[in-house]
């Protein structure tokens, strides 16, 4: 029988967790204290009713602050929502073509795509060919070509025109 793995916690080690023999000291004050003995400076971190935490691991010897703990950890939380709220997904739009579109629709159709170009988002364009319109490919290669001239000033093509069965597909990304 195996003994249970030690559970790893997640964030940096604090006090007694620290267990290599010299850090270097920042103290509550944020004046750097130098190399001092781990005992040494978990003994300054009780004395000051805090926590010794270690902020930098990897550095040689690790970096140790002692500070209020629970306060950190809070702050990093509050980062880390603040990050998550902050940030953009893009998503992919789908605009659905036929090779002969007529110039109405056509005009609709580069409406919504501009709209979605200034939302940050990417399109994909689709051009289903039915029945014999398989036997005029060309027309199909005319219609994205146009759409990829009249998009030329706001978006780049991310992916070129590519038949894929019964349909192209072209993805545009905005500048």
């Amino acid at each position: 029988m195996r003994s249970a793995a030690p559970v790893e916690r997640d964030g940096p080690r604090i006090n007694e967790m620290i267990r290599i023999r010299e850090v270097q000291l920042i103290d509550a004050e944020g004046e750097n204290r130098g190399i001092v003995q781990t005992r040494d400076a978990l003994q300054s971190a009780i004395e000051a009713g805090l926590d010794l935490v270690e902020v930098a691991p990897n550095a040689v010897p690790p970096v140790c602050k002692i500070m209020d703990y629970g306060k950190f950890n809070f702050q990093e939380q509050k980062k880390a929502a603040e990050a998550r709220r902050n940030q953009k997904t893009v998503q992919v739009k789908e605009i659905k073509l036929r090779p002969g579109i007529d110039d109405h629709d056509y005009d609709t159709k580069m409406k919504s795509m501009k709209r979605f170009f200034e939302e940050g988002d990417k399109v994909k364009v689709t051009l289903r060919f039915r029945g014999r319109e398989m036997a005029h490919i060309d027309l199909g290669i005319k219609v994205l070509d146009r759409v990829k001239v009249d998009t030329l000033a706001i978006a780049k093509v991310e992916q070129e025109s590519r038949l894929e069965g019964r349909q192209m597909i072209m993805i545009l990304a905005p500048k």
